[in-house]
């Protein structure tokens, strides 16, 4: 069962890491590089082997601006790819990014182990279709949409605003009989928040975890580390690894990353050094 795949994860010292396998031409720091289902699956396959826990197969873009693609042309970018990860191992976490349910559906049948839906399951028939497969989903906040999330940034309390409405979501996913160690609750950083946002949610994760369901974050090279250090989409590996540090002395974390290897590494010596302490 996916719970108890799960809990082996959350015995490990360090958060588990999601590694990005992105099929997109458009993405914000990959798009495009992964032009084939050959390509990707080595890819996703590589990431694995540089200690990669679970695997997120996207294909629709959620960068600032980015407009929505067709679900016909989502499935046919993720569905032969997780098709293929699962041929190959048959053991390892899947993820789909989707906020569509009929490629979330698609990518279960395929293999899917999780849905990672940036509207948190907004959409109808989603949380159902996640509780009947006995998946798993992550519940991510997101003001407005991806083409138009970065109008407005303003809020009265950012922390206690996306806590809330996560912790409505997540209810809303338990009453469609989606399992409560199933359900992960993502803040949501750089969707629809200004830079002193994304520090205060980041810094707050450890409140969001006290919800009682697993916390994902994704911070991976996003424009606010930028903001911060000057530093441009390539330069920001070393503000990606310390935007970790709260969540990594929480209890059942997920960190959604780029760069597997170097968060492994990063979040395993965080680790010892806790423990030694």
């Amino acid at each position: 069962m996916l719970e108890e795949r799960l809990a082996r994860l959350w015995r490990r010292r360090r958060p588990a890491v999601m590694g990005i396998v992105n099929v997109t031409p458009d993405s914000f720091y990959d798009g495009g590089r992964l032009s084939s289902v050959e390509a990707a699956a080595a890819f996703g396959l590589a990431l694995r082997d540089q200690g990669a826990d679970v695997l997120d197969v996207g294909g629709q873009s959620t960068r600032p601006g980015a407009e929505e693609v067709d679900a016909e042309v989502e499935l046919a970018r993720v569905v032969p790819v997780i098709g293929e990860l699962r041929r190959r191992d048959g053991e390892m976490l899947l993820s789909v990014d989707t906020s569509k349910p009929e490629v979330a559906a698609a990518a279960l049948a395929a293999g899917a182990d999780l849905i990672n839906d940036v509207t948190a399951g907004a959409a109808p028939g989603m949380l159902d279709l996640v509780a009947h497969g006995g998946a798993g989903i992550v519940l991510m906040h997101m003001r407005g949409t991806p083409a138009t999330m970065q109008r407005d940034t303003r809020y009265a309390d950012v922390v206690a605003e996306v806590h809330a409405y996560l912790a409505g979501r997540a209810a809303a996913a338990l009453a469609a009989g989606v399992s409560p160690q199933c359900v992960f609750l993502d803040p949501g950083i750089g969707f629809g928040k200004d830079v002193d946002g994304n520090l205060r949610l980041l810094s707050a994760v450890g409140d969001l975890a006290s919800l009682g369901h697993p916390v994902v974050v994704g911070a991976s090279r996003k424009s606010f580390i930028g903001a911060l250090a000057g530093a441009d989409v390539n330069g920001r590996l070393p503000g990606s690894l310390a935007a970790l540090v709260p969540a990594a002395a929480c209890p059942r974390v997920m960190v959604r990353v780029h760069d597997v290897a170097a968060t492994v590494q990063f979040l395993t010596v965080l680790a010892a050094l806790e423990e030694a302490s």
